[in-house]
Order: C-alpha cells, then structure tokens, then sequence
C-alpha cells in the first residue's frame, strides 16, 4: 500500500498527488514552509493526510527553530500551517495537538522540546493508520456482498496515513470475503477519483470502474450499487458532511434511490462546534483547475468560474456515519457526541 507521507531523517517525505497516476514522484519538505505549500497545493488532500502532514510540518518547525525565539517562532509556524486550507478540520484539530503538548513542555531543555515534538508528530501518524483500520472493521459489515459500492473523490490511503477511511471500508469488506467492485466518480474538476481512486484500487486487485459524475444517478437508479461510502473533511455537530464538491448531489440520488449512503471518517473530523453544515467554511479553488485539464484549456478564455472545492450534505440524505469508535446513526447529535465523549 502506498505511504502517502512520511517522517525521515531528510524531512517530510510525501508523494506527489497532483502528478499520479501518470508519475510516481515523492517530495520531500525540508521546512515547515514547504510542508504549507504542499498542502495548500494538494500535493498531499485529504483531512486525515493533512493533519498528519501539518503535525508533522509543526515538528520540523520547532527542530528547525532558533531556540532563542522558540515561542514566537512556534506561534508563526501554527499560524502558517493553519492558513493552508480552511475546510479539513483535522489540520486544525493536528495543529491544537501540538499546540497542547508544546504548552506542556515550557521550561524543558530545547532538545527534549525537540525530541517530544517529533514522537508526537510520529504518534498522529500510527495512530491514524490504526484508526482507519478501525473504521474498516466497523463499516465491512454495512457493505452487502455481490454488489457495487459507489464511491466519490479520494478517501484512500492517500487521503490518510495508511488504509483510508471510505476505501478502508471497501478494503476491509474484501479482507472479509465480500464479493464487491467498485464504481468510482471521476470528481471533477481535480479528477481524484479517477486519477488517485482508481489508482490505488488497481494497485490492491480489487476491481474498479470509472465513471463520470453525472452518471451516479443513472446507476444509482440501476439496482447495481448496494451502498454508497464517501469520506468527509469535516462533520457538524447534527451530522451535516462536507465533503469534496459533488458529494451532495451523489446524497440526494442515492436516497432518491433508496441505496444507504454512508460516511466514513475519524472521530477527529467531527467539529463538535458547529451547531449545522450552515456554518463550515468552504475553500475557493481557483478557477483554472476548472477551465484546464492538466493545463489545456477546455473553455473559452476568460470564462468566468466559480470552484467550491467542497459541498455540505445535510444529515437528511446520511444512512450512518463510520468512525473508529462505531456507526453513528439519526439522531445524530445524540449519537455523535456520545462517540466523541468514548475514551
């Protein structure tokens, strides 16, 4: 399985997801700085994969740091990862992690500051990976044998540490013995499922097809597709979803269709916060990734565009929501902060 990012003796070590699947090239962020840009370019997506990445890129900040300036230098290596990307909470949640262990550790020699501050970083990572592992075996079950799973954008193994959320959900079903494929939506405009699902899908054995967005409701509508599993970036405290655009209209079809549609995300992606989906921000992509395909124009010059990077499903259109600690099922509210609260 693919490691999307990595902590080496050279620096964060990611590979490249803007350039999959036509090259397998790996970047390595030898500052905080470089690991911003690497998220706020999508070189490494997904909520989970970012707040690793951004745990990471705090521990090479504080190894990188003058000791001398360590808490203002600190504090401008937060704020710079966090101004990355608005919408994936798990950046932020990465982030108050490390925040919370620097605060604990005032006063302490810089080496041991230094030394803790990476152990840290390497910790979200294992246990991410174990995570997924455990949003697998709690949503195999839900996935019903003999029929296809209908998936949107990338919640992989790339969109994580390891394993993935909704395709560790997939992944865990064919452990189980299911016999299952998998339709995957292009996910206009950035094409992660068909560049980066079906890539990783391919690379486990597990059969795929790719189709274009627009052709969800036809085969919704077909009786072929047994559910559908998406990921999230961040998850209201009723259970409204945002995830990659497109994710919304996949919601009304398949309950249009009486197929379950299901989430599969971390316990860190709920923002307990947020009363509704009516207040998550969304990111503002801009407007080229629409007008080009790998830099070709496919409009018109000066086509004005509008490029939400994410749509926000109301909990309506949610069959039950996968996390590492169980299913949550309506009311939501109820059963979100009952799993949040679980040790």
């Amino acid at each position: 399985m693919v490691e999307t990012v990595q902590w080496t003796g050279s620096g964060v070590v990611m590979i490249d997801q803007t350039k999959l699947p036509r090259v397998e090239e790996f970047v390595t962020c030898t500052t905080y700085q470089e690991v911003a840009h690497a998220i706020r370019t999508m070189v490494v997506r997904g909520a989970p994969a970012i707040g690793v990445s951004a745990a990471m890129g705090v521990a090479l900040g504080v190894l990188k740091a003058d000791p001398a300036n360590l808490d203002s230098e600190f504090e401008t290596i937060c704020s710079t990862l966090a101004a990355t990307r608005p919408t994936a909470v798990n950046l932020f949640w990465a982030i108050d992690r490390m925040k919370r262990l620097y605060a604990s550790l005032q006063g302490r020699p810089i080496e041991d500051i230094r030394t803790a501050m990476v152990a840290e970083a390497q910790a979200v990572y294992r246990e991410d990976i174990a995570i997924n592992r455990a949003i697998g075996a709690h949503g195999a079950p839900l996935v019903p044998d003999g029929k296809t799973v209908l998936t949107h954008c990338n919640a992989g193994a790339l969109a994580t540490a390891g394993f993935g959320t909704a395709l560790g959900v997939i992944r865990a079903a064919v452990e189980a013995g299911k016999k299952i494929d998998v339709f995957s939506d292009e996910t206009r405009p950035f094409l992660q499922g068909a560049r980066l699902t079906v890539w990783e899908l391919q690379q486990d054995g597990i059969p795929v097809k790719l189709i274009t967005d627009n052709m969800a409701g036809h085969f919704l509508k077909s009786g072929r597709i047994g559910c559908v599993v998406v990921g999230a970036d961040r998850i209201a405290r009723n259970g409204d979803v945002a995830n990659k655009v497109g994710t919304y209209g996949v919601a009304v079809l398949a309950k249009e269709n009486n197929v379950p549609f299901y989430v599969a995300a971390p316990i860190s992606t709920l923002d307990l916060s947020l009363s509704s989906g009516e207040e998550i921000p969304i990111e503002e992509r801009p407007g080229s990734e629409v007008t080009e395909v790998f830099g070709v124009p496919v409009a018109p010059a000066g086509t004005a565009v509008e490029n939400p990077a994410f749509d926000v499903t109301p909990n309506r259109y949610v069959t039950g929501i996968i996390t590492e600690k169980g299913v949550a099922f309506a009311p939501f509210e109820e059963s979100l902060t009952r799993l949040a609260k679980e040790n």
